[in-house]
């Protein structure tokens, strides 16, 4: 276990890393040329325009004003100022309670804390269990060690102590997940209830259509609406299957730019062409004209594009069995979201659409029936990643245990024995070498659910989060716990009968305190001084605007403001909320680097979320039910692993006095989810009725036709150089008259068809009945 001096001398680096990280934001941001990447929200909402080109050459690049720099810290107060209602107007309710998440840390682990402190520290510190250990086992304890559980003897009555404050610490969190889910839950309801119009509060998206020999998709899908929501129907739109038309596209806008580099190469000397290879990453192959190249490639992708476009329209293989199909009213289209359509359940399957821009219209073109394929198949593969990667886990582990390094590498034993290199090697690096092992690993998982096939982008960064969840919680938390020093300790892990499981799990806890505290400031503290500084967009951007940048919109398109990364902010502050309920009780020393994780994130996120981030959906805080679910499961956890470490301690008669506790736990979660959960899952009908009725006493001439119609179109097909908007636009709409069946059963019979499983009357008894 490190010392105090080896957890110091990582304290003193991390906060110099993000001293230097958040000194450096403080300078660059004041300086004009960086504006579009330091506030490129402003300027994408319209309110802030680039900084003035007229004046000295330098004041264009550098600000001059010596006194901005002596308030370079103004950033941390202006980020508080912003009252919460007018955030949520200003970047959605889903940025406005992914901060919230940040407010439970502190409001959870604050009081923890103090109390923790105040009670469970001096009952630690005023006992000599590891003294007497030290002394007969010719141990090792540090300070660290004596501030923990570890340092009270087996069978003390003082560890009653430590079952009291677990179930204060328990009902505390349970107290502020029920005000906040309650909270959040109003929040989404008045967020809804106070919206704007938006296409997907009218629209459904049908998955699954049965094939009909007599009709197209299209038709199928409107007279299937028509004859079963006569009243509310409204129009739809079928889904193509554009995916190799929208390759081609992001294919050309790329040869394109660099075409526009070239051009300004060019530009900037004229005495000769620019030339390029045209082999492998233009390091072979034959020398070109880049220009000429280019030129010629964007001609032939062009013609490619509008013969890929014909195709798409014209061949019924590339229209998909799904649909958006959207209706008159809100009412209409919740009563269809939330219902089953058929007597077969597994055809016309209705989900609420996503809004336009959540929309992951690669994944819409995938078969219905092989979605539970890809999704077995990436089951098997998560579970091989998440076992693989004992082995590095094992590795970052061993760089914390130092009579390890010297047996696997005697020769290094004197270097490091240093004071200086031990607690670097100690203190330091097993934190920032997990913290690169797992740079990669958000990318990978996002990839797999691409391919499970979730049908838009919030559904895809909440399933790669709970899998970064689930890979945290297996590989570093009880990876880092249970492997040590080598692989054969897990290898007994898994040997091990499954009831002595939390005893191994309680007893390791406390002896990687101090692990856990060198990741936190690794990854929370200099991590998220990091993210501030926003190095990456800043050189991108720069790149950009030297190379490829021509005009005003080229200028804006450079920009990169990102967004919040629900994928991978979440599951880490999961993995803090894991970490404060397990030490709690165990090992207090951990909490205050937790609280100041939560504080700072907070501070520095919402700057990011007023100046910087544009989310790229709004989902109306659908994720919190994921978020309180997690939490619930780290309070699990905390208790299994405290019953199993006083197991080890002659405690047995505390184990059915902890026994009620997850109990008691598991019934809050399932009484906070039948209280609250349905208002992130359905719309009431009730609500969608007043916003109806209240939309047609104000707009009674609204076209919502006009509105909708062209709302799900694929995006990919309204870019088009040849057409202007419009026309593309009417090209692809799908216009909602009435077509008589082409179905015989329908016209002479009332019985159902044998394929779509309707049971309605034929249409033109419909239609007269609307006349």
């Amino acid at each position: 276990m490190a010392t105090l001096g080896d957890i110091g001398l990582s304290a003193a680096i991390n906060l110099f890393t993000a001293f230097i990280f958040l000194l450096a934001f403080a300078v660059l941001r004041l300086q004009p040329f960086n504006d579009r990447v330091y506030f490129p929200k402003w300027y994408l909402k319209g309110l802030r325009s680039s900084p003035s080109r007229s004046g000295a050459f330098v004041r264009r690049f550098v600000n001059l004003d010596f006194r901005s720099y002596l308030r370079f810290l103004n950033w941390m107060p202006a980020a508080l100022k912003m009252p919460e209602p007018e955030l949520i107007d200003h970047a959605g309710l889903d940025s406005a309670v992914y901060l919230r998440i940040y407010l439970i840390g502190l409001k959870i682990f604050v009081p923890i804390a103090l109390l923790a402190w105040a009670v469970l520290v001096p009952v630690n510190w005023t006992n000599d269990a590891l003294k007497i250990r030290d002394i007969t086992k010719n141990g090792t304890s540090s300070d660290i060690d004596k501030l923990s559980i570890s340092n009270v003897p087996d069978g003390s009555h003082r560890l009653w102590t430590h079952i009291v404050m677990a179930y204060v610490f328990t009902f505390w969190t349970c107290y502020v997940l029920y005000k906040e889910y309650a909270k959040v839950a109003s929040m989404r309801l008045q967020f809804l209830a106070s919206e704007k119009r938006r296409p997907d509060q009218f629209t459904v998206l049908v998955r699954n259509v049965p094939p009909d020999p007599d009709e197209s998709v299209s038709e199928n899908v409107e007279h299937f609406f028509l004859v079963n929501h006569p009243d509310h129907y409204l129009t739809h739109q079928v889904v193509y299957n554009a995916n190799r038309l929208e390759k081609l596209v992001k294919k050309k806008k790329k040869m394109m730019n660099w075409l526009t580099y070239y051009n300004n190469k060019l530009a900037r000397d004229d005495s000769k062409r620019p030339m390029m290879k045209t082999g492998c990453l233009g390091l072979c192959g034959s020398r070109v004209d880049a220009i000429d190249h280019y030129a010629s490639e964007i001609d032939k992708l062009s013609k490619d594009i509008a013969e890929e476009r014909e195709r798409v329209a014209s061949d019924p293989k590339s229209i998909m069995p799904a649909a958006f199909v959207s209706f008159k009213t809100r009412w209409g289209a919740a009563v269809c979201a939330q219902t089953q359509q058929s007597r077969n359940p597994t055809v016309w399957l209705t989900e609420w659409a996503p809004e336009p821009r959540d929309v992951y219209w690669a994944n819409l073109a995938i078969p219905y029936v092989s979605l539970s394929v890809r999704r077995l198949i990436m089951g098997v593969a998560f579970f091989f990643l998440t076992f693989f990667f004992m082995i590095p886990i094992a590795f970052v582990q061993s760089l914390a245990n130092i009579e390890g390094i010297e047996k696997k590498a005697p020769f290094l034993k004197g270097l490091i024995e240093l004071k200086f290199i031990k607690a670097f090697v100690v203190g330091f690096l097993p934190g920032i070498a997990l913290k690169l092992f797992l740079i990669f690993l958000p990318t990978i998982l996002m990839m797999m659910s691409k391919f499970e096939g979730f049908g838009s982008l919030s559904s895809l960064e909440r399933r790669a989060a709970s899998r970064y969840y689930l890979f945290n919680f297996v590989n570093v938390f009880l990876g880092s716990i249970i492997t040590g020093s080598a692989l054969d300790q897990l290898n007994s892990f898994i040997n091990q009968s499954a009831n002595k499981i939390p005893e191994t799990i309680g007893v390791a806890v406390p002896l990687k305190a101090t692990f856990f505290i060198t990741y936190i400031m690794v990854d929370g503290w200099a991590g998220i001084a990091g993210e501030i500084l926003m190095l990456k967009p800043l050189i991108i951007y720069h790149l950009k605007n030297f190379f490829l940048v021509k005009t005003e919109k080229d200028r804006e398109e450079a920009m990169d403001p990102g967004s919040l990364g629900f994928n991978t902010g979440e599951p880490r502050i999961q993995l803090y909320f894991l970490l404060g309920l397990v030490y709690a009780v165990m090992t207090p020393i951990l909490l205050p680097f937790i609280i100041v994780f939560f504080g700072f994130a907070y501070l520095v996120f919402r700057h990011q979320i007023i100046n910087v981030y544009n989310q790229d959906y709004e989902s109306g805080a659908a994720f919190w039910p994921d978020v309180h679910f997690r939490i619930i499961i780290a309070l699990i956890t905390s208790q299994v692993a405290l019953m199993g470490l006083l197991t080890t301690k002659n405690s047995a008669q505390a184990t059915p006095v902890l026994l009620a506790l997850p109990i008691l736990t598991i019934w809050f979660f399932k009484f906070c989810k039948g209280r609250f959960e349905s208002a992130f899952v359905k719309y009431p009908l009730q609500e969608a009725m007043m916003k109806d009725t209240l939309e047609r006493a104000r707009e009674p001439h609204l076209n919502l036709k006009g509105y909708l119609q062209n709302a799900y179109i694929h995006p990919i097909f309204k870019e088009s150089e040849d057409e202007d908007d419009e026309s593309v636009s009417e090209k692809w709409e799908t216009e909602s008259t009435l077509v008589p069946t082409k179905r015989q059963s329908r016209r002479n019979t009332p019985l159902p068809s044998k394929v779509s499983g309707g049971s309605s009357p034929s249409i033109p008894e419909v239609i007269e009945e609307r006349q």
